[in-house]
């Protein structure tokens, strides 16, 4: 039987020896001298009693150590947890449930001050380096970490991935690479990391990072376009409302990207328009990753892909009616998909998980279609809907038309109570600089294309879009502040 994850990393960064694999704070750390650090914490870890099944609690920003201390969590088979900063106290709470072992390099941190055993990474890595390989303890079946959903909804819900999946995931194991991911993986020579790398996206990205032969490069501050002309980035992770800000900067003031090879966007899928303009000012390198934390990564739109599609999906994927049978291409239903390395369900909630995971499959709640030539396109979410005379009608529909205006940059649509219909469409509106959209324009457009229904009752422009932790559009904000009707 192969060795479990991280085995494959481990062989990864003795293989590099004294090659760079992580820059930050102006030291460069080599692969040898990184295999040093996770074999400090695992010692360390294991000297505190922590092995298979125990949960542990990764309370770090970014850094090789703090790299070395989420992979030596897993080399002795913990069930890892990471908290990424920005969390309110109550959504921090709920990730910490069952979870006895905290590592921090955050002071003062709520988290820190729970009762149980609390190491600090200065004294995880304290521990002697014995020299020798670390000993891998990860059990298959054993959950290797909780991956936590935005909490858009609420509290975030944990998704459970099992050691199997993890090893079974392709991110490690070039051969098995998708055409789009060997593409993004040749222009990954030096990957911009920032914030925590608790994030799955930061995490998953880094390790293709490192099996691409690259190097992780640290940012404390991820200011753009400074910090990815400062570390000479090649490439780094952004959401759509910082590409566009990156854009606009650009446009404005340019500075010189010529290092740049790839943007992964993460989060909201980015209107054409915006894909076109990015294209047009930064050049062919935009990338979007599309996928569930229940999933990890479903398919990827290269640069060279049709601006709206996300490319053709290398997972197993059925595009299903409304009674769960499968459609012919061209017609719009849910997703549902199978990847190696899903979860197993959520943690803790087995309602909640025989309602997504069903017979071997994850439904995404996303709809979409394929094409005649087996591209992805999304079309809008299952819960994201507007509920008018008792008729449901979804959001992403009336959003991407929107979006078609010419004085519309982005455009974001929430139900609103309604005295004569139940619920009513309210259109969130980011203008196109020097243009102003004017309500009746745009309700005729969507009453023309998707009947009145979902034409927009209520115009709200805004400067840009609240944003979860996560970086997705947080609608719960628009309507909470209230549109102006």
């Amino acid at each position: 039987m192969a060795e479990q994850f991280p085995g494959g990393l481990l062989d990864l960064l003795d293989a590099a020896g004294d090659r760079p694999v992580f820059e930050h704070a102006g030291r460069v750390v080599s692969g040898a001298q990184l295999l040093g650090l996770v074999r400090r914490a695992a010692n360390g870890l294991r000297q505190h009693g922590v092995g298979p099944g125990h949960g542990v609690a990764m309370l770090l920003s970014v850094g090789p150590e703090a790299f070395a201390a989420i992979i030596a969590a897993h080399v002795v088979g913990a069930r890892v947890v990471g908290v990424r900063p920005g969390l309110t106290e109550r959504q921090q709470e709920h990730l910490l449930q069952d979870v006895g072992v905290r590592v921090t390099d955050r002071a003062g941190s709520p988290g820190a001050r729970r009762p149980g055993l609390v190491l600090t990474l200065d004294g995880l890595l304290s521990t002697a380096d014995d020299g020798a390989r670390p000993r891998v303890s990860a059990r298959p079946g054993d959950i290797a970490r909780l991956i936590h959903t935005s909490g858009s909804t609420g509290v975030p819900k944990a998704c459970a991935q099992t050691y199997a999946a993890m090893t079974a995931a392709w991110v490690l194991r070039p051969d098995d690479w998708p055409p789009a991911i060997r593409e993004l993986a040749g222009r990954m020579d030096r990957f911009l990391v920032f914030g925590t790398l608790a994030s799955q996206v930061m995490m998953e990205y880094g390790l293709l990072a490192l099996a691409a032969g690259g190097t992780l490069v640290a940012a404390d501050s991820p200011a753009f376009p400074d910090a990815l002309v400062r570390h000479r980035a090649t490439a780094s992770v952004i959401t759509v409302a910082r590409l566009t800000k990156l854009v606009a900067s650009q446009r404005e003031s340019p500075v010189d990207l010529s290092s740049l090879r790839a943007l992964m966007v993460s989060g909201s899928p980015p209107a054409p328009a915006r894909l076109r303009e990015a294209a047009d000012v930064l050049g062919p390198v935009v990338f979007h990753g599309y996928g569930q934390t229940e999933t990890g990564m479903i398919s990827m739109a290269t640069p060279e892909d049709v601006p709206g599609s996300l490319g053709v999906p290398p997972v197993t994927l059925e595009i299903r009616d409304a009674a769960g049978r499968p459609v012919p291409p061209g017609t719009d239903g849910e997703l549902f998909v199978r990847t190696p390395s899903q979860s197993t369900g959520y943690w803790r909630e087995p309602a909640l998980t025989a309602e997504v995971f069903t017979d071997g499959w994850v439904r995404t709640r996303d709809l979409g279609r394929l094409d005649a030539f087996g591209r992805l396109w999304l079309t809008g979410r299952m819960r994201d809907v507007v509920i008018v005379n008792a008729d449901v009608y979804y959001a992403g529909p009336v959003e991407r038309l929107l979006a078609t205006h010419p004085a519309v940059a982005e455009a974001h649509v929430v139900a609103v109570p309604d005295d004569t219909t139940g619920e009513a469409v309210h259109a969130f509106v980011v203008p196109v600089t020097g243009r102003t959209p004017v309500l009746g324009d745009l309700r005729a457009l969507v009453a023309a294309e998707l009947g009145e229904a979902c034409a927009p009752t209520g115009l709200t422009l805004i400067e840009q879009v609240p944003l979860t932790a996560a970086g997705k559009p947080d609608k719960r904000r628009l309507a909470a502040d209230g549109p102006d009707r």
